[in-house]
Parts: structure tokens; sequence; C-alpha cells
């Protein structure tokens, strides 16, 4: 086998399980995030090049983000609400859309009335704030393990390391 086929079957297993993970965990809410993911793959002679494609959030869905107030979902995220280094009302304008688009309204337990969308959206916003959100390794999963099963000639021959390649794909 090729090395452009050992790394063409990596670059299509890897896409197939991220897809999979996401509908499985239930993450597939408008699509955006399944149908982004993807790799391009170019081979010559003496170096290789595999980027995994997909949109800007990802990150963030598969290493899941520290809460203000908690990190206990995401210990390990390089991620933290409160950071001041993320887009402002990214979330709020995120979690509106998928309360609308869910139909979904809290109830006044006291009362019995509907809550508004929007009040729905700033309690379900707030929580998230500040637990913040499970890492869910949607991609790093897969990565991994398809990563264990490269021939060690191929991971040998380019001085492959894995942290460093994830670290890598994310950044770019």
């Amino acid at each position: 086998m090729s090395v452009k086929q050992v790394l063409d079957t990596f670059g299509k297993r890897v896409q197939q399980q991220s897809k999979s993970n996401l509908t499985k965990s239930k993450k597939k809410d408008t699509g955006e995030l399944y149908n982004s993911i993807g790799y391009t793959l170019q081979v010559s002679k003496n170096s290789f090049r595999l980027a995994f494609t997909m949109t800007d959030y990802a990150a963030f869905v598969d290493k899941g983000v520290k809460g203000k107030t908690s990190s206990a979902k995401a210990p390990n995220s390089p991620f933290k609400f409160g950071s001041g280094t993320g887009e402002a009302g990214g979330l709020t304008n995120g979690i509106n859309g998928w309360v609308q688009r869910k139909r979904i309204q809290f109830q006044d337990r006291k009362t019995g009335r509907f809550y508004s969308y929007k009040q729905t959206a700033f309690m379900i916003t707030r929580s998230i704030y500040n637990k913040g959100i499970a890492t869910s390794n949607f991609f790093s999963k897969p990565f991994a393990n398809e990563f264990k099963k490269l021939p060690d000639e191929l991971v040998t021959a380019y001085g492959l390391e894995l942290h460093s390649f994830l670290e890598y794909t994310f950044k770019k």
C-alpha cells in the first residue's frame, strides 16, 4: 500500500467516525458542523500534507469549554467562558436560534405560563456560561484511534507525533 493510499484511508475513516460521533451524541442540529468535516491530502516524494477541515467552533465541541464558575464538564479544556477572548454575544445568538428551532420554552412553576423564547434562551445561556460545555471528543477519539493503526514505518519515516499533529490540526 502506498503512502497516499494509507493516508487517504486514514482521512476517510477519521472523517466518517467523526460524523458518526456527532450523530450518535445528538450534536447535529443544523448540520453545519457535520457537513463541514472534511480533509485534504497532498503527497509528494519527500513530504505529505494532510489537513482536516471543519467549522471554527468544532474545537469547542470537541474539547469542551470550562464554565465561568465550574470546570467539571471540561476539566482539561484549553477554552473557558469569561476569558474575554471569544466573540461577544456568540453563545447568546447561538442559543437563541437553537431554542427557536427546537421550539423549547420553559414554564413558570408557580403560574404555569410559558416563558418567551428569549427568556428561555437567557436561562440556558446563563447555565452554559457558568457550568461550561462538556467534552465530546467527536474528532479527537477517532483521530487517535486511527493514528494508532497507521503503519509503524510511516510514523517513523515522517517522525509523526500524535499530540503535535492534533495541535496543528486544530490551529489550522
